[in-house]
């Protein structure tokens, strides 16, 4: 029987990023913020400030699977919550486990945490990982947060295949995914919003809220909360309106630290964010 005091534990796959900026100090605060507890699995170390990223060491898949296993094995999970990966490998072997534990619901961020690619052997790089998340990951993600902005850079390059940049999230449900979250969906010129589309053509609609000038990935905030909102219990469109809120309520508070991008203040109350479990 399960322990009522206990908070709902959500699995963090993702960089640890030293700002606590984003990746897994900044998952971890925002499981705390809206009552669930976040269990680290890292998949980079960077090195970086709040304005520049100067190294990213990527963590061998046999370092991601031991890490992730081990927690998996000692503590009831509720939710997964899988952010930047930098290899093909450690994508084939973040997919292993989420079929393994495919009865918990997985939020795949299809953002990016690291250094931009220089050159062409980095893009390369990129793309093989994009590639490998979209054979692997996307046809077991309950939900995928996406940026409309990457979107139709991927339709642009060819890499998602629709007839406009507009409905290149479609292509993600054709993929597998249950529902997709796209953030700043072009509804028409001059207005965007937050579309949750689903399964039997279900949507949702939100108004976008268009992150302060030199702020950074808001979707890995937004995709947190929602694995934090599922690991409670809640189904997806709720759990969806909450995370918006939590995300909106956050990236509208962000602070600057430093000389480089704003943060956005994750420890928000959860009253401001949406209401409580």
């Amino acid at each position: 029987m399960a322990d009522p005091l206990l908070p709902p534990l959500v699995l963090l796959f993702g960089p640890v990023d030293p700002t606590g900026a984003d990746g897994l100090p900044g998952d971890a605060v925002t499981c705390a913020a809206l009552g669930a507890h976040g269990l680290a699995v890292p998949t980079a170390l960077t090195v970086q400030d709040s304005a520049n990223v100067e190294d990213v060491t990527a963590l061998t898949p046999d370092q991601i699977d031991d890490q992730a296993r081990c927690l998996l094995e000692d503590m009831a999970v509720q939710a997964i919550k899988v952010g930047a990966l930098h290899t093909p490998e450690a994508v084939s072997a973040v997919a292993q486990i989420a079929a393994d534990y495919s009865h918990l619901p997985l939020v795949l961020h299809l953002g990016g945490q690291g250094r931009p690619p220089a050159g062409a052997a980095d893009h390369e790089q990129a793309e093989d990982v994009l590639g490998a998340c979209f054979e692997l990951l996307l046809p077991q993600a309950d939900v995928v947060v996406v940026e409309h902005t990457r979107l139709a850079g991927w339709h642009a390059e060819g890499l998602l295949e629709t007839n406009e940049p507009s409905d290149a999230y479609l292509a993600l449900l054709a993929a597998g995914a249950d529902w997709v979250l796209t953030l700043g969906h072009a509804l028409q010129a001059g207005h965007r919003n937050t579309l949750l589309s689903g399964p039997d053509q279900q949507t949702a609609t939100w108004p976008w809220q268009a992150p302060a000038e030199r702020t950074g990935d808001s979707g890995g905030v937004l995709a947190a909360a929602l694995a934090a909102w599922l690991a409670h219990g809640l189904p997806m469109p709720q759990a969806a309106e909450r995370a918006i809120a939590y995300a909106d309520a956050a990236l509208g508070a962000a602070f600057r630290p430093g000389m480089g991008l704003h943060i956005a203040r994750r420890m928000i109350h959860p009253d401001t964010a949406g209401g409580r479990a």
